[in-house]
């Protein structure tokens, strides 16, 4: 499973919490609450196991400070594209849409991290195992 395969996923599991479409978790568990309580929790728990294991992958691989630092590029990127006038940050869903792959790529960068620094100074990672 690659970069981008990673990245789809966590892009996907933040665009189907929330996304300035109508499609998403939040909006539809606000409506459904009512009607569908046990199918809301279900998909409301489901989703929190897929932040779960992406967020512990990444404090674990490039912990906060890397993730500021990812966000700090990702930002800095924007500044420049907005800068030469190649963005526009007029449109809240656009604004949404940006935020959403920001997002996805630290949650991204982290998951995939190890498999870079393997590549890069041959040595694996291994997670402390209790005996």
């Amino acid at each position: 499973m690659g970069f981008i395969t990673r990245w789809l996923v966590a892009f996907a599991l933040l665009a189907l919490t929330y996304n300035p479409t109508e499609w998403n978790f939040a909006r539809w568990a606000a409506r459904a609450w009512e009607d569908q309580m046990p199918l809301v929790v279900l998909a409301g728990l489901l989703l929190t196991v897929g932040f779960i294991i992406y967020l512990r992958a990444t404090l674990r691989s490039i912990g906060p400070l890397g993730m500021g630092l990812v966000l700090a590029i990702i930002a800095a990127l924007l500044w420049v594209a907005y800068d030469f006038g190649w963005l526009s940050l007029a449109d809240p869903t656009v604004n949404t849409w940006i935020a959403l792959v920001a997002l996805s790529t630290v949650l991204g960068v982290g998951l995939n991290w190890s498999h870079v620094r393997r590549r890069l100074s041959g040595q694996a990672d291994m997670d402390d195992v209790d005996d």
